[in-house]
């Protein structure tokens, strides 16, 4: 499966879409009323020159997308990881982490930090198994049990 990575605007389609799908999988697993997951994030965040978001294409099909922004001097935050459930299983979730991380590192980013829910337990097994050390919780996420670093 050959899957080519872009970087896009994420307040714009396809990534904005992606984006989308992610949080209504999400309220629904964590069965959030409101649709506000975890700490609050624009669009914009996601976006040049703090930031940058990711979308793999199969073909012409938006099926993967994830976003940085900056948390600090020379530090950055994976956020909004989402992979189309035809296309898990099969380490496309990896692939996409590892470009994150080669963003990062262009975009000056020497440390980068991340957090998952109880109820992804398969996004923890990734995270640590590409690095992530655990951390104290860095940024409030009410729905999150797992906060991660990596030194880039």
């Amino acid at each position: 499966m050959e899957i080519v990575f872009r970087e896009m605007r994420a307040d714009e389609e396809p990534a904005s879409g992606l984006i989308e799908a992610m949080r209504r999988e999400l309220t629904e697993l964590y069965d959030i009323p409101d649709g506000q997951l975890g700490t609050p994030l624009t669009l914009e965040e996601m976006c040049p020159p703090g930031g940058g978001f990711l979308v793999g294409f199969a073909g012409d099909q938006p099926v993967a997308g994830g976003g940085l922004r900056t948390i600090g001097p020379e530090m950055g935050e994976v956020k909004r990881m989402y992979v189309a459930p035809e296309y898990r299983g099969k380490g496309l979730a990896r692939r996409l982490l590892a470009e994150l991380e080669d963003l990062a590192r262009w975009r000056g980013m020497t440390v980068l930090r991340l957090d998952t829910g109880p109820q992804q337990p398969h996004a923890q097994s990734l995270y640590e198994s590409e690095g992530y050390e655990p951390i104290d919780n860095y940024n409030d996420n009410p729905h999150a049990a797992f906060w991660g670093e990596k030194l880039l």
